[in-house]
This record gives structure tokens, C-alpha cells and sequence, in this order.
């Protein structure tokens, strides 16, 4: 608990002593312990009418567990290059230690402590790519699971494989699907995310997603932040 407090307040020095880092809030603890950690902050600015992103490494040491402390203000396209290019470059450094996690930083709004949810293994699809049309592509990799796409929209409402899921039935929409259709197959949950979202908004999505998660359903490690303006040939309902 001590390594925890210690760490919260490091977070809320950084925000109000320094910067203001405002961190997504959610009901939900997926860890809440880690050590050996440095973190890097993506902070927001507004200019002239236009929202910028200003990207802090200084106390990133790629040896250690990297903590993202983002606000969340800021829409998934303005922090998604961002992340990859961060992703790209601990995963190149020689100095990367083995084992060596990323986390996404927020406040668990029951508990009131910091909170973090990993993504080291996600790999991000990002502008003109939808998981439904990239499973059609690589058809040889899906054929042997149960496949869902889930799609959170410009106006965070949500959709499985077309379909209108209200928010509150999800979990349970999803759950009884997989059981129904198993037939000894896992299912495979594809996320994707219109880029407009924000960040805080993307965080309370993950870990909706997150509490899908059983011994039969399993997120998929792609996750499709997507521009529909540049999907190719999509007419259709995502």
C-alpha cells in the first residue's frame, strides 16, 4: 500500500506542482500494483482554437516498467502515433529489460487510488484499418474462433458486428453469445475505436472490454483506431 500512496503521490505532484495531467476515472481496478516503474506524460494544450499534445520521455528509462500518464482530454488521434512511436522505440532499445511492461495510468473512482491497466502486447491498426475487413483478409488466422467486432463510435455508443448493444448489457450480451456459440471454440473479441474519441473515454471502453474476459473469450491483441473517412470501400454499418 505504501508503494502505492507513493506512487499516487507522484502522479498528483507532477500534475499540481508542474503539469496538469488530468487521468481518466473508472469504477474498476484491472492491477493496482507496480514496481520498478518511470513514466512518461502526455500532456494537453489548447492553441488558437486547436488541440495539441505535448509528449514528456525525460523520466522514461527503458529499463524499467513504463506508466503512461495521459490526459484524458486528449482524442485517441492525437495520442495513438504518439504511443506507437513510444512502443517502437522501448521495444528497439538494447537496453529494454525482459519482462519489462507498459501500463496506461487512471483513478479508480470506488477505491480512490491509482490504477493501471497494461498494453504491452497491444499492437495498434491505426487510421484506414477495421477488424471486421481485417479478419476477411487474414481469414487463415480466425477461421478456428468464434470472431466478434466490437465498435465504439464517434459518439462512444456501441456495436457488435453491426448491432446496437446498449452500454449496461454488453458484459452479459457478450458472455451468453460465447457461450451459445462456443462449441469448444474461443471467442475472439476485436476492439475498435473511432479516432474522435477521447482518451478518457477510450480507458473507460478498455475496461469494459476488460470484464468480457473469461476462460472461452479473449480480447484480441490488434485493436483498430480507426478515421471512417478512410476505410476503404465502407458503406456500411460498423
Amino acid at each position: 500500500m505504501k508503494k502505492l500512496l507513493l506512487l499516487f503521490s507522484i502522479v498528483l505532484f507532477a500534475s499540481c506542482k508542474k503539469e496538469d495531467v488530468q487521468l481518466p476515472q473508472t469504477n474498476a481496478s484491472v492491477t493496482t500494483e507496480l514496481t520498478d516503474h518511470s513514466a512518461v506524460y502526455m500532456f494537453f494544450r489548447a492553441e488558437e482554437n486547436d488541440t495539441l499534445v505535448e509528449v514528456n520521455t525525460k523520466n522514461s528509462i527503458s529499463t524499467t516498467n513504463w506508466v503512461f500518464n495521459i490526459d484524458k482530454r486528449l482524442s485517441l488521434d492525437l495520442i495513438i502515433p504518439e504511443i506507437k512511436q513510444l512502443q517502437a522505440k522501448k521495444k528497439q532499445s538494447s537496453h529494454t529489460k525482459e519482462g519489462a511492461i507498459n501500463v496506461y495510468s487512471y483513478a479508480d473512482s470506488i477505491k480512490k487510488t491509482l490504477a493501471f491497466l497494461p498494453f504491452t502486447d497491444v499492437q495498434y491498426k491505426y487510421d484506414d484499418q477495421f477488424s471486421k475487413f481485417f479478419i476477411k483478409e487474414h481469414s487463415d488466422l480466425y477461421a478456428t474462433y468464434n470472431n466478434l467486432t466490437i465498435n465504439f463510435n464517434k459518439d462512444n455508443a456501441i456495436t457488435v458486428d453491426g448491432n446496437d448493444v446498449p452500454r449496461e448489457e454488453l458484459v452479459d450480451f457478450i458472455k451468453d453469445f460465447a457461450n451459445f456459440m462456443s462449441d469448444g471454440k474461443m471467442t475472439i473479441i476485436h476492439l475498435n475505436f473511432d479516432k474522435r474519441l477521447t482518451y478518457g473515454e477510450y480507458i473507460q471502453n478498455k475496461i469494459l472490454a476488460w470484464q468480457l474476459t473469461t476462460d472461452i473469450i479473449q480480447l484480441s491483441s490488434y485493436e483498430f483506431v480507426y478515421d471512417t473517412e478512410r476505410i476503404p470501400d465502407c458503406n456500411c454499418k460498423l
